[in-house]
């Protein structure tokens, strides 16, 4: 169960009732804010339906649709054992549970890389395990910058339906092209803009007003700044980041870069510096870790701090990220933003509707 999934549907009027992670920090932080929802901390093998609706005052029939990523990297792809590959276990055990409970949709998230794995093969495998459990199914490669959030981030969504409707999905509100009749893709700076900055400091009260629509809407009126602090470089690291300008790499400018402080080994997208002025980069895990790809803050010589991150993702102020500095990575760069998944969440409740 994602964060940013149900973060989302919850801001579309959906009640998540319960939901399910193996890793312990991926609860303390859900637990944190999303805190009626029923939990259960176990592997996805071992967890029965009837589990995931106790103590809820909920039953099967209630259940109107199932959200989750599960990852699919099974390559075998002759009919059944795409399946039966055990790298597919977690996917396989997400069909069983919508399989029992029998939702009217389903929402599966994934990877873009997806679609043209073992040339189609997979995503037909995938399509395929649905249909077979009774689900019409569709899936489509939505872009979140499109969608109202700063960052150029492709994923695979799902949806799924055993309804008589069509399945729909959100319209674009943004473009990354000059389309008069869309909104203009946000922008890095359009996201990160107001908050204090500093290459060391730890900040945790805001010094400005937010200045757009997009601030305003994230802060939601949260007060206390958190998970604001930068992480600490050497002085290698500094100064190479010094003669990095905006939008390029240590790569590109390797001849103004003194050897001492030149990297030995990178790629092209690595030791890069973030443009203010366009969407972010799709953030990883790694978005702290400037030999990580694009990375290094637009202005300052130091990689984003985790709140930049989230903002940059879609997440309001007030939403905690607890654990250690990675736990808290994994858990920014693993997420669906809950921007788009909003806008998915309101196209579900209009096929339900119907």
């Amino acid at each position: 169960m994602h964060g940013g999934l149900g973060t989302g549907f919850e801001k579309a009027g959906f009640n998540i009732i319960s939901a399910n992670d193996i890793w312990e920090p991926a609860k303390k932080t859900y637990m944190a804010n999303h805190k009626n929802v029923h939990y259960i901390l176990k592997d996805i093998t071992d967890l029965s339906s009837d589990e995931l609706l106790e103590n809820t005052n909920y039953k099967k029939e209630d259940v109107d649709v199932i959200i989750g990523g599960p990852p699919c990297q099974g390559f075998s792809t002759l009919g059944k054992r795409f399946i039966d590959d055990p790298r597919n276990k977690l996917f396989k055990e997400y069909v069983r549970i919508v399989n029992d409970i029998r939702p009217k949709c389903f929402v599966m998230e994934n990877v873009s890389g997806i679609l043209n794995m073992e040339k189609g093969n997979v995503l037909n495998n995938i399509l395929d395990s649905f249909r077979e459990i009774g689900y019409n199914v569709k899936c489509k490669l939505l872009n979140a910058a499109e969608y109202g959030v700063p960052q150029v981030r492709e994923r695979a969504i799902f949806i799924g339906t055993r309804l008589d409707v069509d399945i729909g999905y959100p319209k674009k509100t943004h473009s990354l092209e000059d389309d008069s009749e869309l909104k203009k893709a946000l922008t890095l700076w359009d996201a990160i803009g107001d908050l204090p900055q500093s290459d060391n400091q730890d900040f945790d009260t805001y010094i400005t007003e937010p200045n757009n629509e997009y601030q305003r809407l994230i802060r939601n009126n949260c007060t206390k700044l958190t998970n604001h602090k930068p992480s600490i470089y050497n002085d290698k690291a500094i100064n190479m980041m010094r003669y990095i300008p905006m939008g390029k790499s240590a790569w590109d400018v390797q001849d103004k870069i003194p050897k001492k402080y030149m990297p030995t080994s990178g790629y092209g997208n690595t030791y890069a510096r973030l443009n203010a002025n366009e969407p972010g980069m799709t953030i990883t895990r790694n978005f702290s870790c400037i030999s990580s790809s694009r990375c290094i803050h637009p202005y300052l010589n130091r990689g984003l701090t985790a709140r930049e991150a989230a903002r940059i993702q879609s997440y309001s102020d007030n939403y905690q990220f607890l654990g250690s500095k990675t736990d808290i990575q994994i858990q920014i760069g693993n997420s669906v933003p809950p921007i788009l998944a909003e806008k998915i969440a309101y196209k579900i409740k209009e096929m339900l509707t119907k």
